[in-house]
């Protein structure tokens, strides 16, 4: 059967109660760090590690009088600390707790999703070396080319997850920053250096500038990243459907027992997975767009960028966490059919052979466009008329002028167009095949 999607690792990173303990962990470095440099006494944050309780349900409940989330969340945990509470959130400013903890929580969700590309580039170059081999038509605008093999698409595919890969590393540490710069960015009541220190201690880097804020051209960077993702499982799905449609049905998505593909018609088989993420890729684009629109904000910051994220940072994540696992046991699960591979390979009768054929005539000394109109008559013959493109070739006297039956067999010959894929399985996979 087709398993069902059940991890809960992402979603938590996004409740309110994740929240606010990432926000204490913020505040409570940033207090070990105010320790160190002599701003607070040196016994206060072991007390407030000790002492420090996140209530959610109080948290909120302050909220609705204070109608602002950070100064309820100071205020519950001030409570738990009694007179040491003075020193908890001192100096700082409520984008301090936020964009920091923010950090910390984006760079988290890139964690996972790191291992998801990880698990789905694993079943992408088994697939490649399974079917290395399996013959089919390639395509061009929908129209039968050249000879490719199906490793070929899992090959090509490894290579660009390994891209998003590589863009993923670079998008976490892009948003895996910190800022205790306070109001406007001048550090006017912390020095730099108790920046530094809280940020070593979350496993963060401190933003060289901000404002009051984190600049949201990292944020947004992050999310286009997403969607870029999204987007090649959009292209891979759209592969799929394509190669599912009854007059194809090279491959189709596993249909497991006692499934249903329709209420209606009870032959029905469809691609429904695949449809599901191409549309939800469109999601991950839209959310994409609209943290790029927060990248432009007023003076030292304003509020409009706030309800954006608490939307897009859970939906984005949670959603590509949960295409990327639903992709991987797609492609795991495909199910390939070589009978209905040869024979479509085969329809046009041994039309995808011509760009052979016109070389090896221009390598007889054959002008170009010569060459081609004289390779393109018997081909429109087939195209016309039906019969076989190489019999047709045998029996046109002007190609048989200038090539041998030997030659022309050759031309006609599939390995010739494959010698070159272990080079290229090399150059995807650094391995020898």
């Amino acid at each position: 059967m087709i398993p069902r999607y059940s991890r809960e690792v992402m979603a938590r990173i996004w409740t309110e109660e994740h929240k606010f303990a990432t926000w204490l962990k913020v505040e409570l470095a940033a207090m070990e760090a105010m320790a160190e440099h002599g701003i607070i006494p040196p016994d206060i944050p072991a007390r407030a590690r000790a002492q420090a309780v996140c209530d959610v349900e109080a948290i909120l409940e302050i909220e609705k009088k204070t109608h602002h989330d950070v100064a309820a969340f100071v205020d519950q945990v001030a409570q738990c600390l009694g007179e040491d509470g003075r020193w908890f959130h001192f100096g700082l400013t409520s984008s301090d707790v936020l964009d920091t903890a923010l950090g910390l929580r984006l760079k988290e969700s890139a964690d996972l999703l790191l291992a998801d590309v990880d698990a789905l580039l694993a079943v992408l170059k088994d697939q490649a070396y399974a079917y290395q081999d399996l013959v089919m038509v390639g395509r061009t605008h929908g129209v039968h080319a050249e000879p490719i093999t199906m490793g070929l698409k899992f090959a090509l595919w490894y290579a660009e997850f390994q891209r998003h890969r590589s863009r993923l590393e670079h998008a976490r540490k892009t948003v895996a920053v910190g800022k205790l710069s306070g109001a406007v960015g001048t550090f006017a009541h912390l020095p730099p250096e108790v920046e530094a220190a809280a940020c070593a201690l979350l496993g963060l880097e401190p933003a060289p500038i901000s404002t009051q804020i984190i600049q949201r051209d990292r944020h947004a960077e992050f999310f286009t990243t997403l969607a870029l993702i999204g987007a090649s499982i959009e292209k891979v799905a759209l592969e799929i459907r394509h190669l599912q449609r009854t007059e194809v049905r090279e491959a189709e998505e596993m249909f497991a027992a006692g499934q249903k593909g329709s209420s209606a018609m009870p032959h029905k088989r469809n691609p429904i997975l695949s449809e599901n993420l191409c549309g939800l890729a469109r999601i991950l684009r839209a959310n994409s767009l609209a943290a790029q629109e927060n990248v432009a904000l007023w003076h030292e910051r304003d509020i409009s960028h706030s309800s954006v994220e608490r939307v897009i940072a859970p939906d984005s994540t949670v959603l590509l966490d949960f295409m990327l696992a639903r992709f991987t046991q797609l492609l795991k699960n495909l199910q390939v059919y070589p009978e209905n591979i040869a024979r479509n390979l085969n329809l046009t009768h041994g039309l995808v052979f011509s760009q052979g054929l016109l070389l090896a005539l221009i390598k007889r000394g054959l002008q170009r466009d010569a060459a081609y109109r004289l390779v393109q008559r018997p081909a429109m013959l087939v195209w016309q008329e039906g019969g076989e493109f190489a019999q047709k070739v045998k029996d046109d006297p002007e190609i048989t002028r200038h090539l041998s039956p030997e030659e022309i067999a050759a031309i006609f010959d599939l390995d010739r167009y494959f010698r070159h894929i272990p080079a290229i399985f090399a150059r995807v996979f650094g391995e020898a095949t």
